[in-house]
């Protein structure tokens, strides 16, 4: 199998990355296993997809870390590769770390993937699914019933009435962002500075408003879904319980969060049947669930991170779960003589 994981940039990578714990096990299986920066694509006047990208040599590596530090090395420099080769791109690049700075390379990912799938390669997840998930209002487009009542605006009023709705106390946060960048916790003593709060959040778009779910307090869980079913082994579950540092209504692993072992009860297996069937009707093949309570408080559909940690919690190998089933799909790919529905594909 070949394989191309797409990031943000290499220098941004870290050890402990989902993304380079899925290149060490795929690489330790014998895959042929490349990286491919956002910014380095290209198609040639044949319409043929290209890459400056950099493989991981084909050597078995103990640590994570001693991989990313070979592919970043000088003795392993970039070369241009034939994107249409390959059996699967791996978008795992997040486009709200490009909206300022790169603005341009946001969407670069879904677009070149696209073109990709006109030459049979397997794009996971699928790019036209990401580009209705390219921002929070994704979560939207699921029962109103398993998520928190939430507003998006930019107007103060509607947001201050929301706030006023709520008994006075609500979550704030960007339509686009991740990491947990400006979100806040807004309790009725808050009032005076509400506004400062939401031209704060507004500056970078849209404002979601969200219901503060009391149940925060004992931070969130990420679920992992695969292939539109909840990612399994041998009865363990792919899922951290995220614990917020002090006060913090954060609990994300950028923002200080730390990872214990998660109970999944049923409410939560409930929750995620439910959401199933469209993330496959989406061809959402990896997926991070964030889950406060019994409600569904966001989606992470482009680089969902934490597996790694759910793999040491409950001592298991879960990237090998997700590496097996991306070896299924190029066995049927490679059967069909790459023709096939990428959508279909993405969650087979």
């Amino acid at each position: 199998m070949k394989i191309a994981f797409v990031v943000n940039e290499l220098d941004m990578e870290k050890a402990g990355y989902t993304t380079t714990y899925l290149a060490l096990e795929a690489n330790n299986r014998g895959h042929e296993v490349w990286y491919i920066e956002v910014a380095d694509f290209a198609t040639y006047a044949d319409d043929t997809v290209h890459a400056r990208a950099r493989r991981v040599p084909p050597r078995k590596f103990r640590r994570s870390s001693t991989l990313l530090q070979v592919v970043r090395s000088g003795e392993n420099p970039a070369v241009h590769i034939a994107v249409d080769k390959l059996d699967i791109l791996l978008l795992r690049n997040d486009p709200s770390v490009d909206v300022f700075r790169r603005p341009w390379a946001r969407l670069a990912g879904i677009n070149f993937g696209r073109l990709a799938i006109r030459h049979g390669v397997i794009t996971l997840n699928d790019p036209n699914g990401l580009a209705q998930a390219v921002n929070k209002l994704y979560t939207l487009m699921f029962p109103h019933q398993i998520r928190p009542c939430t507003l998006v605006s930019r107007e103060r009023e509607e947001i201050v009435a929301f706030q006023q709705a709520e008994g006075g106390t609500m979550v704030l946060k960007p339509l686009t962002g991740s990491g947990g960048r400006n979100v806040f916790l807004v309790r009725p003593q808050d009032a005076p500075n509400v506004h400062q709060m939401i031209d704060a959040v507004s500056d970078e778009g849209y404002v979601i408003a969200q219901q503060y779910l009391p149940e925060v307090e004992d931070g969130d869980t990420r679920l992992f879904m695969l292939n539109g079913e909840v990612l399994q082994v041998d009865g363990r579950y792919a899922a951290i319980q995220r614990i917020r540092p002090g006060e913090d209504i954060r609990s994300n692993m950028t923002a200080g969060g730390q990872a214990q072992r998660a109970m999944i009860d049923d409410r939560v297996l409930a929750l995620a049947r439910r959401l199933g069937l469209r993330l496959v009707q989406d061809g959402m093949f990896l997926v991070g669930l964030d889950i406060v309570g019994d409600k569904l408080v966001e989606i992470n559909v482009f680089s969902p991170g934490g597996l790694n940690s759910a793999q040491h919690l409950e001592g298991v190998n879960f990237c090998r779960r997700v590496v097996e089933a991306m070896e299924h799909k190029v066995s049927y790919a490679r059967q069909l003589q790459r023709g096939f529905d990428n959508v279909q594909m993405a969650t087979y």
